[in-house]
């Protein structure tokens, strides 16, 4: 799990990609910038991102076919998209990106501080879900071990049971349990 939370970038115009990482300078996420929504799918494959800034007219796959991708995926499915355009506000245009997952649709030119403002809503909700992850897997770990040291005591209670009849049962009771508090 990476500490650092990511936000994918997908414009197949590269000035813009770069007004986007120069936008999010300063918010606490690794921006990881692509030309297509090809790309886009690829890097979803190897990396797991807080949200993604998705261009909404692209040639080959536009954004609208790139999201649907993304949100058929199991492991993409729950990234949050925000689709940018420099097209007109057309509320059909929008419409389209909400039915095929979008989080929001921005138009260009873009306020910054408000794009700012989203994109670290979703780095707070990402590092969140991470914390609670690794709680999740401490309060696992844990239990594992209770279980474990549960079993080793029920054993060690067995083993004294008989030791009327078997005076090394109870220097294999504390063996048992000596073993289990270790977790050797």
């Amino acid at each position: 799990m990476t500490d650092v939370a990511r936000a994918l970038l997908v414009d197949d115009r590269r000035e813009n990609l770069l007004a986007l990482e120069a936008i999010l300078q300063g918010i606490a996420v690794h921006p990881v910038a692509v030309e297509s929504g090809e790309a886009a799918l690829k890097q979803l494959m190897m990396d797991d991102f807080a949200v993604i800034l998705l261009d909404a007219q692209m040639p080959d796959m536009d954004g609208f076919e790139t999201a649907a991708h993304i949100k058929r995926r199991e492991r993409t499915r729950h990234v949050p998209i925000i689709f940018l355009t420099a097209a007109d506000r057309d509320s059909h245009l929008a419409v389209r990106g909400y039915s095929v997952g979008a989080v929001d649709y921005l138009t260009k030119p873009l306020d910054p501080w408000v794009l700012r403002a989203k994109v670290s809503v979703f780095v707070d909700l990402w590092s969140k879900n991470r914390q609670l992850q690794m709680q999740a897997e401490t309060v696992r770990e844990r239990e594992s071990q209770w279980s474990a040291m549960t079993e080793a005591v029920d054993e060690s209670l067995s083993v004294l049971r008989d030791a009327t009849s078997d005076p090394e049962a109870v220097t294999r009771a504390v063996r048992i349990l000596e073993k289990a508090r270790w977790g050797s």
